[in-house]
């Protein structure tokens, strides 16, 4: 009889409710969300995308603002929380290396990283004395062998985790549109099992324990039940978290959640070089449409970007998705968001969870 879920354990690092909540940037999963769910026992984890927004430095030196704001926004995080606390950090962005080393720095618990092949993390991060965990993100088998191989190979270093997201997650993903446009219902069960297949080989090869974590479609504590009887040690979950008191965001941000129907997600071209899942707003409709947006870069925040030719900005539009100018911003949601129909407390949240899990598990 199963009456609480098994802790997620990362070598030294034990994470007592195997909930991650998901990194959300802008701005999203910030200080308040992530202690809050650290508080309960899960892991808190801070986006670092675009954290210096508010920053006068913001245009004239977008790297330290970053770094500033991350710096910032980790301390803020550890003044309400004695929890597991970590940052997700993407690939994509230019200023990459001085987000990992400032998460290292500031003695994060656990770096997420995806938007791409995080091949460099180790060399980034590990100076020696740090204990922050390094958590790749991966949509395939492939990547994942890539990943530990390079891993090992080049650092003699081995993913603390392993986080698998499917095709239903929102934001950016790691899939073709015509990959999501076709994926098949249980696409991420499939997925999951495939990467396991993987990662249990390499544990035998090299006597090592690399939890693999679900991401991509989790809503219910029932889900999460599923996936533990496949074989993962935690899950990865963030829409539901949107739409709670503790997230930072406004009002009409989390509106566009509740009021979502299933006909106002789509998927959308970013600038990051990948589809991403969003909620329909003037502005999302205007470049579905195939309309291309003025773009006045003052970032240069993604490595491959090219204002003259990405067809809008999407540091700006994320950026007015959290400042109330919902009409010009994307607002990035799974594809569940659409059943979302309230909002609750973090604690209301993680109780429904896990009381749906441990009662789906004794089953």
């Amino acid at each position: 009889m199963v009456s609480e879920l098994k802790p997620l354990v990362l070598g030294d690092l034990t994470i007592k409710v195997p909930i991650i909540q998901g990194g959300m940037g802008v701005a999203i999963s910030t200080a308040s969300l992530a202690s809050a769910v650290a508080n309960y026992g899960g892991a808190g984890t801070i986006a670092s995308v675009g954290l210096g927004y508010l920053s006068e430095l913001m245009k004239s030196d977008f790297v330290r603002a970053s770094r500033e704001g991350l710096a910032q926004e980790l301390r803020k995080a550890r003044s309400l929380t004695k929890g597991v606390i970590g940052v997700n950090i993407l690939v994509a962005v230019s200023n990459y290396e001085d987000l990992v080393r400032t998460a290292v720095r500031e003695k994060a618990n656990f770096i997420i990283s995806g938007a791409g092949l995080p091949l460099r993390l180790p060399e980034y991060a590990k100076d020696g004395a740090s204990k922050t965990k390094l958590i790749p993100i991966v949509s395939s088998d492939r990547a994942t062998d890539i990943i530990i191989k390079t891993w090992k190979k080049k650092y003699d270093y081995i993913p603390d985790a392993i986080i698998v997201e499917g095709p239903k997650a929102g934001g950016h993903l790691g899939f073709s549109f015509e990959e999501l446009t076709a994926a098949k219902d249980n696409a991420l069960e499939e997925l999951v099992v495939e990467v396991i297949k993987v990662v249990r080989g390499y544990e035998k090869q090299f006597k090592a324990n690399i939890p693999v974590i679900a991401a991509g479609g989790i809503y219910t504590g029932k889900d999460i039940a599923k996936f533990f009887k496949l074989g993962v040690g935690g899950v990865q979950i963030a829409t539901r978290f949107v739409a709670t008191n503790e997230c930072s965001v406004p009002d009409d941000f989390k509106q566009k959640y509740i009021n979502c129907r299933t006909e106002d997600i789509v998927i959308i071209k970013s600038p990051v070089g990948m589809p991403g899942r969003a909620i329909k707003t003037k502005l999302v409709e205007r470049v579905v449409n195939g309309e291309k947006i003025p773009v006045s870069c003052h970032y240069r925040c993604l490595k491959t970007c090219d204002p003259k030719s990405v067809p809008y900005c999407i540091a700006k539009a994320l950026i007015n998705a959290v400042t109330s100018n919902i009409d010009e911003a994307v607002v990035f949601a799974g594809s569940n968001a659409t059943r979302v129909d309230k909002i609750v407390t973090v604690k209301e949240l993680m109780d429904e969870f896990i009381s749906e899990a441990v009662t789906a598990m004794n089953k």
